[in-house]
C-alpha cells in the first residue's frame, strides 16, 4: 500500500477548521472529517503530547503514524521558535489558527502563513520558524518517518529530560505503526 493521504485532501480538511468558534471546535471539525475520509488510519484517542524540537517547544496530538507518513495537530497557545530539522522527508503545515513566520537560509524576508495557508518543507531542506503569540495546524509528512526520530527526540532526551514525554511518544507512534503494518500499510 503506498500513500494514503493527500497534500491537497489534507489542506482542504484543515480549511474546515478556520474560524469556527473555538480551538476545539476547528480540532474535532477537522480530526472528524480526516476520520470519516480515512477511518482504517485515523485514530482520534492519542492525547496531546508535549514536542520540543529544533529548540522550539509546542503540543501535538498523533492522528495517523506509519514508516511512510504521519497527520497530526501541532501547535502551541503561548509561542515558540527554532529550527525546523532537515529531513529526507517532505513535510506541510496547514495553519488552522493563528500565525507562523519562516525563512529559509539566505532570504531577508520571511514567509508569512495564516489561516488557511499551506507551508512546505522539502526534502533535505531546512528552515527557521517563529510562532509569534500563537498558532494551531494540521501538520502532515511523508517518507522515511524513522529518520526523523532522532531530530524529533533530541531535546526530550537531551535538554529537557522528560523522559515522560519521549516514551509516550515513542509508544504510541510504535503502536500506530504496528497498526498499519497489520493492515498492509508500511
Amino acid at each position: 500500500m503506498g500513500h494514503v493521504f493527500d497534500p491537497d485532501e489534507l489542506h482542504a480538511l484543515a480549511r474546515l477548521g478556520v474560524g469556527a468558534p473555538t480551538l476545539a471546535e476547528a480540532f474535532e471539525t477537522v480530526a472528524q472529517a480526516l476520520a470519516r475520509r480515512h477511518p482504517d488510519h485515523v485514530r482520534l484517542d492519542n492525547p496531546w503530547l508535549f514536542n520540543n524540537a529544533g529548540g522550539a517547544m509546542g503540543q501535538i496530538k498523533l492522528l495517523h503514524c506509519s514508516l511512510t507518513e504521519y497527520v497530526l495537530l501541532f501547535g502551541t497557545p503561548i509561542g515558540t521558535e527554532g529550527h525546523s530539522g532537515r529531513y529526507a522527508t517532505e513535510v506541510w503545515d496547514f495553519v488552522i489558527d493563528g500565525e507562523m513566520w519562516c525563512y529559509h537560509a539566505g532570504e531577508l524576508e520571511r514567509a508569512v502563513y495564516r489561516p488557511g495557508d499551506a507551508a512546505y518543507l522539502g526534502a533535505d531542506r531546512a528552515k527557521g520558524y517563529r510562532v509569534p503569540d500563537h498558532a494551531w495546524m494540521l501538520e502532515y509528512a511523508r517518507g522515511p518517518i524513522p529518520t526523523m526520530l532522532p531530530f524529533g527526540l533530541a531535546d526530550t532526551l537531551l535538554s529537557t529530560l522528560d523522559w515522560r514525554t519521549a516514551a509516550s511518544t515513542v509508544w504510541q507512534y510504535a503502536a500506530m505503526v504496528v497498526r498499519e503494518l497489520a493492515r498492509g500499510k508500511v
